[in-house]
């Protein structure tokens, strides 16, 4: 299966990405089929993309890795899908995150403690 996705480059501490093609179960820096664009997050417009080629993968039935799925939307270049979710979170961390979740929820007073709001307690 043919992966459009990241490939890191640029010096240590300031990393800068080119969008590459190839398939899903090579390295990155091995052998790719087409370099798609640049991607360099320090920079305002620094997101530089050949949207007909990447339309044309993705006609071809390529995939978007998560992360390159998002700035495609954020960019334009695609617009019918969501947002995916580009961060795992294990099983044991969801029940986790559940288990404080529910903590936090504020309790409701019961009715009876209160006073009516006309009479003053006695």
């Amino acid at each position: 299966m043919l992966t459009i996705r990241l490939q890191r480059v640029g010096k240590k501490n300031f990393a800068t990405y080119r969008l590459i093609i190839s398939e899903k179960a090579r390295d990155t820096q091995g052998r790719i089929l087409e370099n798609l664009g640049d991607f360099n997050p320090h920079k305002e417009d620094g997101f530089v993309v050949k949207a007909d080629r990447i339309k044309y993968w993705l006609g071809q039935g390529a995939q978007t890795s998560d992360t390159v799925h998002n700035l495609f939307l954020s960019k334009g270049i695609i617009t019918a899908a969501p947002k995916k979710k580009a961060v795992y979170i294990s099983k044991k961390r969801a029940a986790k995150l559940a288990e404080k979740k529910k903590a936090n929820e504020p309790k409701a007073a019961p009715a009876s403690a209160e006073a009516p709001a006309g009479e003053p307690a006695a």
